[in-house]
């Protein structure tokens, strides 16, 4: 299981934030907040969460640290009660914090064993397709 610390949440934060020009009280206080919110799990139920809360998710979500799902459960009667979830975006969450500070592109992180191909064996595949 990949957890986040603080450090890390507060780094991601201050990357992906940079443009809103918030002070380092302000990424401290946030950074708690969703640490509060989400602790050692990847999900927190959108119920549990106050408007305020859910005005921050909103502003992590635009910014690529988390995400929403959504599940539908069969309750009493065949009646289906649907549940939405907002989930860390962890692995953005350490790439922020440990590397690039560029959001998620969608490649994977595998991806890049292509870059380390040099061009002459590209070009002997192309030619022999």
């Amino acid at each position: 299981m990949v957890v986040v610390n603080i450090n890390e949440a507060k780094i991601a934060l201050e990357k992906a934030l940079a443009p809103k020009n918030l002070s380092s009280e302000e990424i401290n206080r946030l950074a708690e907040k969703i640490m509060d919110l989400f602790g050692f799990e990847d999900q927190v139920v959108d119920n549990r969460l106050t408007p305020e809360d859910r005005d921050i998710f909103y502003m992590l979500e635009e910014n690529g640290l988390v995400t929403t799902i959504e599940d539908d459960v069969q309750v009493q009667k065949g009646k289906t009660w649907r549940i939405y979830y907002w989930v860390l975006k962890k692995d953005q969450i350490l790439r922020l914090a440990h590397g690039s500070g560029v959001k998620d592109s969608g490649v994977l992180p595998e991806a890049d064993i292509y870059k380390t191909i040099s061009d002459d064996v590209w070009k002997h595949h192309d030619e022999g397709a």
